[in-house]
């Protein structure tokens, strides 16, 4: 093996790989500091912001004031598990699916 693969054999050393424990976790450290960065940024504000969607959904009510993820500005008239019902114009009502709503203006 060392004919062929020098670096390598030189690497791994005499030991065949084995190493020392405390060069093996020190390798690996700079992994699991990028996952707890990673977690801090970006995942767990995620997870709060999708908890935060959730309870305004359910919190729908007739007369609410929203704005859709589209754009739409429209007031709810009726809310069902999946849809709701917006009024956005006199006499001018769309559904659109609850999730596409994106905040809520003003409270009915």
């Amino acid at each position: 093996m060392d004919l062929f693969f020098p670096a390598v054999a030189h690497a791994l050393g005499a030991q065949g790989g084995g190493g020392d424990p405390t060069q093996t976790i020190m390798g690996l450290m700079p992994l699991l500091l990028m996952f707890v960065i990673f977690y801090f940024l970006l995942i767990r504000p995620q997870q709060k912001r999708a908890k935060e969607h959730k309870a305004l959904l359910e919190s729908l009510r007739r007369g609410d004031e929203v704005v859709t993820s589209g754009g739409i500005h429209g007031k709810v008239t009726a809310v069902t598990d999946e849809t709701v019902t917006l009024e956005v114009a006199p006499n001018v009502k769309i559904r659109v699916a609850k999730g596409a709503v994106a905040t809520v203006k003003k409270r009915g």
